[in-house]
């Protein structure tokens, strides 16, 4: 006798993962990859984070936390708030989580019920709406382009088919790096609170913008639900650390998800990240480094075929439309892997109606890397 296995497990794959599995199983056979698929800094977590996680490692016990996290952190993240963005956010409503991605899980089942209606933007990050669908959300794609510089508006909202309960945006976005003007972000915040939407905003990649600093939407409504990382900006990926910004009447609620969910965000990682706010310098150094590559690959990408490049005005993403290359993203992305060693991620794992005609670009690795990828590219295309 087989076991049924539940059906809100049937999601799709986060195919970059995927991606990233084959170059990984290239390299363990002997073969160069040049990684350009994944949205992971090249560089490590800050040295006062490092060093305090050692210390953490030598003097604490690293039991559980307050399930919404230690107060020196959140408190950490307050005084963030004031000094980048000028917001004065008590301590309590911030929320710290097991990453972005337990962020997400918690606001989701604080805010959804079964069966509500939440909009994302595709191209979009697919992780929302496979654990939308996961909670038994049901997920309305609106579809951004080029037009709209991949990014949402009011009147798109507004000539929907269906009334949402609930919309996610990001700003900057991934895959595309675009980012919404403060108007549109003022605008959309405005048009949620009027038409009783939840607004959810996922601002992981605040801090690296290459032509002006990312709003908040913390600025333009009471209601929206805030979700960042210390994996992009602060480049700790691994460690497993995000924060959530709530209203004061979803504090209590998500403190009891997250108490039966995940007990406490990782305990050595929220010591460790205390420090981080003490490491500007470096991390403002690894922006520096995202720009020259970002100018690298929008110089040399073209010049291998790549033409048609989405607006990338932060994160550290590039999205092209490689539809006069093929019509197969998917084998398109395998076929680079082989022949060049380059891994980059196909664009169907953003957006499953086109995606098919773009991939995606990662330039958060080391300079040398995007030069060596545009030269192999470049000799794949035109050198057969």
């Amino acid at each position: 006798m087989v076991l049924k296995i539940a059906s809100r497990s049937d999601i799709s794959p986060f195919i970059v993962m995927d991606v990233m599995r084959s170059a990984n199983a290239r390299e363990a056979s002997g073969k160069d990859v040049l990684h350009l698929e994944v949205g992971q800094p090249s560089t490590p977590a800050p040295k006062s984070v490092i060093e305090a996680a050692k210390l953490g490692l030598d003097e604490e016990l690293l039991g559980y936390t307050d399930a919404l996290g230690i107060p020196l952190l959140r408190q950490r993240l307050s005084d963030h708030y004031k000094a980048y963005y000028n917001l004065r956010i008590p301590s309590e409503r911030i929320i710290v989580t097991t990453g972005s991605s337990g962020a997400f899980i918690l606001g989701f089942l604080a805010v959804f019920e079964p069966g509500d209606k939440v909009g994302i933007t595709s191209p979009g990050y697919p992780a929302y709406k496979n654990i939308l669908r996961t909670v038994g959300v049901e997920v309305i794609e609106v579809s951004v382009n080029e037009d709209t510089a991949f990014q949402p508006s009011v009147e798109i909202l507004s000539n929907l088919d269906v009334s949402l309960d609930g919309l996610i945006i990001a700003s900057p976005s991934n895959p595309t790096g675009s980012m919404l003007s403060v108007a549109s972000l003022s605008e959309i915040c405005s048009w949620c609170s009027a038409q009783k939407v939840r607004l959810i905003s996922d601002e992981i990649y605040h801090g690296i913008t290459f032509q002006r600093k990312a709003s908040s939407a913390l600025h333009y409504s009471e209601d929206a639900v805030i979700v960042n990382s210390f994996s992009k900006y602060f480049s700790m990926t691994g460690w497993r650390l995000g924060w959530m910004v709530v209203p004061d009447n979803l504090i209590r609620t998500i403190e009891c998800l997250a108490q039966n969910l995940f007990i406490s965000p990782p305990t050595l990682s929220q010591l460790a990240a205390v420090s981080a706010f003490d490491c500007f310098d470096e991390l403002d150094s690894n922006v520096e480094r995202y720009a020259r590559n970002r100018s690298i690959l929008l110089t040399e990408l073209p010049k291998a075929g790549f033409e048609k490049l989405a607006p990338s005005d932060g994160a550290f993403y590039l999205y092209a439309d490689v539809s006069s290359l093929t019509s197969n993203s998917e084998t398109f992305c395998a076929r680079i892997l082989e022949e060049a060693g380059v891994a980059i991620t196909p664009g169907i794992d953003f957006d499953t109606q086109y995606g098919k005609n773009f991939v995606r670009f990662s330039y958060a690795g080391e300079t040398a890397v995007m030069v060596e990828a545009s030269s192999r590219l470049r000799e794949l295309f035109f050198n057969p």
